[in-house]
C-alpha cells in the first residue's frame, strides 16, 4: 500500500501523524511512504531522516494525496485541503465532524473516506486514539488555567498550590474521563483543593477510592452543583466527551454572572464543539478571549503545544492500527475488526458512524 504524510496546516501545529519510527515499520513491511517535504523539521524529523527510514520525499501536499491511498493526519483537514481528496483516497486522523459541522458537510461531500481516532473503541469500553492526546491536554489545561490567572494576563492574580501551608486557589473539574483525571493529578501534586464533577456516581467512587478524599470533593454533576461549584472557583476545566457527539454545554452563560471576575476556564472539549455555552475556538497564537470578566482558553488544538511529545505519544497507540490498514487492506481490515469499524466516520458520501450520523443531522437541521 502507498502510505502519505502531509504537512498539517493548522495554526501552530507541528505534529505529525507519522514519526520515522514508524515510517521505518511501515516501510518494513513492504509498503511504501510519502512524505511532504519539511514535514516533521519543526520538531526535529528532518528530510534526511525520514528518508533513512525509508520514506520518499515530495515537494508539496497535492503530490502526497494525488500517489497515496492511506493519508495519515493528525487535526481534520482544513477547508483549503479539500481539493486533494476524493474516493481514491483514505484518511485516518482525528476528525470531530460534529465539533464543525458546516466544514463536516463539505469534508463528507469530497467522497473521502474518513477514519476518526476519536472514535476508534476498544473491547473495554475506552478510546484507545483518543487517551493520549486527552491526556497531555488534561496536564497542559491546568498548566495554562494557572498561566492565565497571573494578574497580567487578565486572571485573577491567584496562585494555584500552596505557599507556606497556606491554601491557595480552588479548581472545579468538569468530567472525570482521561483528561479530567490527568488534570486532578496536577491539581493534588500542587496541593490545590478540587470540586471534581462527573454525571457517574461510579466513576466518583473509583477515583475516590484511588485518590482519597484529603481537599477533593466528589460531586455528582446536576446544573445546580455546577453552579455552585464555579461561584467559587479560581480555575473551571471543562472534559465532558460524548462519543461523536458535540460535547453538552455544562456550563450556561448565565452561570458566568456569578463567577468571579479573572477565574479562568479552560474548555479541554472544545474540539467537539466546547462544553461551556460561552466557549469559541481559539489559537496558540491567540488563545484567550474574556467574556462577563471570565478568562476563556478555547484552543482546539492544545496537545500541539508540545508537538514531539504528543507525535510520539500519538503514534504508539496508532500504529498497530495502521499496520491493520496496509497489511490486510482497508476495507478487510475495517470488515474483521469492529473496534476499528467504529471509527469509520465518512464513506461513498455518507456517515457509517450512528452516533457521529445522529450528531450532524441534529446540527445541520
Amino acid at each position: 500500500m502507498i502510505v502519505g504524510l502531509p504537512k498539517e496546516v493548522k495554526n501552530n501545529e507541528h505534529r505529525v501523524g507519522l514519526t520515522p519510527n514508524s515510517v521505518k515499520e511501515i516501510t518494513d513491511n513492504g509498503h511504501e511512504v510519502f512524505i511532504e517535504n519539511n514535514c516533521g523539521k519543526e520538531i526535529g524529523f528532518t528530510n534526511e531522516i525520514y528518508e533513512a527510514a525509508g520514506a520518499h520525499i515530495l515537494n508539496s501536499a497535492s503530490e502526497v494525496y494525488g500517489k497515496s491511498e492511506l493519508v495519515v493526519k493528525v487535526k481534520e483537514p482544513m477547508e483549503s485541503e479539500f481539493q486533494y481528496l476524493n474516493s481514491d483516497v483514505t484518511l485516518f486522523t482525528y476528525l470531530h465532524l460534529a465539533g464543525n459541522p458546516v466544514l463536516a458537510k463539505k469534508l463528507i461531500n469530497t467522497g473521502v473516506k474518513g477514519i476518526a481516532y476519536e472514535t476508534v473503541t476498544s473491547p473495554d469500553n475506552t478510546y484507545p486514539l483518543l487517551a493520549p492526546m486527552s491526556a497531555i491536554a488534561g496536564q497542559i489545561a491546568f498548566n495554562v488555567g494557572n498561566y492565565f490567572l497571573l494578574k497580567q494576563n487578565k486572571g485573577r492574580g491567584v496562585l494555584i498550590g500552596t505557599l507556606d501551608g497556606v491554601d491557595l486557589g480552588l479548581v472545579t473539574i468538569i468530567g472525570c474521563g482521561v483528561a479530567g483525571e490527568e488534570s486532578l493529578q496536577k491539581a493534588i501534586r500542587n496541593g490545590v483543593e478540587v470540586n471534581l464533577i462527573d454525571l457517574s456516581e461510579k466513576r466518583l467512587d473509583e477515583l475516590k477510592t484511588k485518590y482519597g478524599e484529603d481537599k477533593i470533593n466528589y460531586i455528582v454533576s446536576t446544573p445546580d452543583e455546577i453552579a455552585r461549584s464555579i461561584k467559587e472557583s479560581d480555575l473551571i476545566l471543562g472534559s465532558v466527551y460524548s462519543l461523536g457527539k458535540n460535547a453538552p454545554r455544562v456550563v450556561s452563560e448565565d452561570m458566568l454572572d456569578s463567577v468571579k471576575p479573572g477565574t479562568v476556564m479552560v474548555d479541554i472539549s472544545i474540539d467537539q464543539g466546547g462544553c461551556f455555552e460561552t466557549s469559541k475556538p481559539t489559537t496558540h497564537d491567540n488563545p484567550t478571549f474574556t467574556y462577563k470578566d471570565v478568562v476563556h482558553y478555547c484552543v482546539t488544538n492544545m496537545p500541539g503545544a508540545v508537538p514531539l511529545t504528543a507525535s510520539n505519544a500519538l503514534n504508539r497507540a496508532t500504529i498497530s492500527y495502521i499496520h491493520e490498514l496496509t497489511n490486510k487492506g482497508i476495507d478487510i481490515a475495517l470488515s474483521e475488526n469492529e473496534y476499528l469499524r467504529d471509527g469509520l466516520n465518512i464513506d461513498n458520501k455518507e456517515v457509517p458512524n450512528k452516533l457521529v450520523r445522529e450528531a450532524l443531522e441534529s446540527l445541520l437541521n
